[in-house]
């Protein structure tokens, strides 16, 4: 595009001060083709940036490492400062602390799920303070909200009975 601007520019200048009207049809050309490259790249930009406020959706607020590696330094900066964003709205919603809009994306049909660990995690903390260990194939019967992040993670699996 940078290419295509200084050509342009180079034989608008020669337009204007050898009088040469031969050129403007392709200067008017060049200029199209800028104009549709800009909004090319802007439309793929939007894209790129839907698609990142999306990971924030699904993996919640730490992205794989092999998803972060495919991210540009501005594009990490935008997710930290949409993270932080949302963060700052979750909190301002609901009377204690905040409500996770970022949990329950479906209606759930159960409370409680049963889960495998599919690798080892350490120790989970509950909402009433009873610690879970979280060891590669282990199952347990946890409460939705408590591990659905997790799930999301790719650190625990959903067992459909």
């Amino acid at each position: 595009m940078e290419a295509l601007y200084e050509h342009n520019q180079a034989d608008v200048n020669d337009a204007k001060s050898q009088q040469r009207t031969d050129l403007i049809p392709s200067v008017r050309f060049r200029h199209c083709c800028l104009l549709r490259n800009r909004r090319c790249v802007c439309t793929y930009l939007y894209d790129r940036l839907l698609r990142i406020r999306a990971l924030r959706w699904e993996y919640g607020s730490v992205l794989p490492a092999n998803v972060r590696f495919h991210m540009s330094a501005e594009e990490l900066q935008w997710f930290a400062r949409y993270k932080k964003s949302l963060a700052s709205y979750m909190r301002s919603l609901g009377a204690s602390g905040g409500l996770d809009i970022t949990q329950e994306m479906k209606p759930p049909k159960s409370l409680y799920v049963q889960v495998r660990c599919v690798k080892d995690h350490g120790e989970l903390e509950m909402d009433d303070g009873t610690l879970v260990l979280l060891k590669k194939n282990s199952q347990h019967f946890l409460p939705r909200w408590e591990c659905e992040q997790l799930i999301r993670q790719g650190v625990l699996e959903h067992v459909v009975p």
